[in-house]
């Protein structure tokens, strides 16, 4: 008993860390294409994010993400759409080893999506779900290194449309 309460303390802790992957926007460039245009769905992504780890099976991270752009180009011009969302999520761990974990995401985003084409400008804020899966190995007690896959649910809204957008992400975390 004696020693389990100190290894228990290592678990938790103020955390912070950085994404990098690529986002695919899904129903960006549906009924897109033929007659000269070309459409591209898929763009760098990144995270910062901030959290604490109340144990080893559960934390809570807060992050600002930059979701990469979708854009149409043909003839007539081209259009883009770019988004970015703040998110509150919780983080349910399962350790396999002391270094190795597997973990689920689950919460809430505050996104933005910004639309612009020749003559036109539009901007919708919505909230909805995101939520994802994804491995950690921790290399030293305070750096570890993550890979995972996140899906925000319906981002955008209003007259530029709704699309789930999915990253691919591997990311560096320093407890403190």
């Amino acid at each position: 008993m004696a020693f389990a309460a100190p290894a228990a303390a290592q678990d938790q802790g103020w955390y912070a860390g950085l994404h990098l992957g690529q986002s695919n926007a899904k129903d960006a460039c549906d009924g897109i294409g033929g007659g000269g245009v070309s459409c591209d769905d898929e763009d760098t992504a990144w995270r910062i994010l901030g959290g604490y780890q109340f144990n080893k099976n559960l934390a809570a991270e807060f992050g600002y993400s930059d979701l990469g752009e979708a854009s149409a180009s043909g003839p007539g011009g081209s259009a883009s759409i770019e988004s970015t969302a703040w998110e509150l999520v919780a983080v349910g761990s399962w350790p396999f080893t002391p270094n190795f974990s597997a973990y689920g995401k689950l919460g809430m985003y505050r996104g933005e999506t910004d639309a612009s084409a020749p003559g036109v400008s539009e901007s919708e804020s919505n909230t909805d779900l995101t939520y994802g899966l994804g491995v950690r190995w921790d290399f030293t007690k305070n750096l570890g290194v993550r890979a995972e896959y996140q899906i925000y649910k319906d981002m955008g809204g209003g007259n530029i449309g709704e699309s789930d957008v999915d990253v691919i992400s591997v990311g560096v975390i320093w407890k403190f």
